[in-house]
């Protein structure tokens, strides 16, 4: 018998989406004795208050994402005004609340994504962070702390990745391979950069990508499309190949 793992995809609550990872066994040869099996990359699951837990808060027309580290969350971009309701729905089907938020990261300062600023910071007392070239332009109820390139938070590293606008950042988790990309990377039908309609400076966005894809990248969380987890490192290094 061998061991075969396999993904599965289901909604935990109204607007959540999660991913986990099933094993299961499949007939063949037994392995010879002095065999070792071959180590395996992490796999970002979304299946409880686990470590390297993730979950995705999927609203009308972007996303906001929980990551889940024992009993602590931070929170990836929040959304348009009015998003508290459903990022509470994602909260609690991890087994959190809002007293397990102790950190929310802006991505950027567009309305879609930090327009749930609010709602959302009278429930927590997390601290929020934003990149130091968009904070000055996100109105927030509380105060907001800047960050730059290599600045780390909750085990996460922030990448300043500008472009879509000039204080753009990314989140990446080096120990699980999670890639929180914001607006600098979109799933629409295929991994593609930042929408051209919408970006500040687009070589500058061209040259974020190519950064992005010399991490090892297991999983890619976008604010537009669904997050891409099978083939996501090579899907990132492949889109990057056209930009040169």
């Amino acid at each position: 018998m061998r061991l075969t793992r396999r993904r599965l995809l289901f909604t935990t609550a109204p607007g959540v989406l999660g991913i986990a990872v099933l094993s299961g066994c499949s007939s063949s040869s037994p392995p010879s004795a002095s065999a070792e099996p071959a180590p395996e990359s992490p796999v970002p699951a979304a299946s409880g208050a686990v470590a390297g837990d993730w979950r995705r808060v999927a609203m009308s027309s972007v996303s906001a994402y929980l990551l889940v580290r024992g009993g602590e969350v931070a929170i990836v971009d929040l959304g348009n005004p009015g998003s508290s309701g459903a990022i509470e729905e994602g909260l609690k089907a991890a087994g959190a609340d809002w007293k397990s938020v102790k950190h929310i990261i802006l991505t950027h300062q567009h309305q879609d994504h930090v327009g749930g600023l609010d709602s959302v910071a009278p429930h927590v007392g997390a601290t929020i962070y934003a990149g130091e070239g968009d904070l000055a332009s996100i109105i927030s109820p509380k105060p907001l702390k800047p960050v730059k390139e290599g600045d780390e938070i909750f085990g996460m590293r922030i990448i300043d990745t500008p472009g879509h606008t000039l204080g753009h950042i990314s989140v990446f988790e080096p120990a699980t391979g999670i890639l929180v990309a914001g607006d600098a990377l979109r799933t629409s039908g295929e991994l593609a950069g930042s929408d051209p309609q919408y970006t500040a400076d687009e070589e500058k966005a061209n040259a974020s990508v190519r950064k992005l894809a010399a991490l090892d990248v297991k999983a890619i969380l976008c604010g537009h499309g669904t997050p891409l987890v099978a083939g996501a490192g090579t899907a990132l290094k492949d889109l990057a190949a056209t930009l040169q």
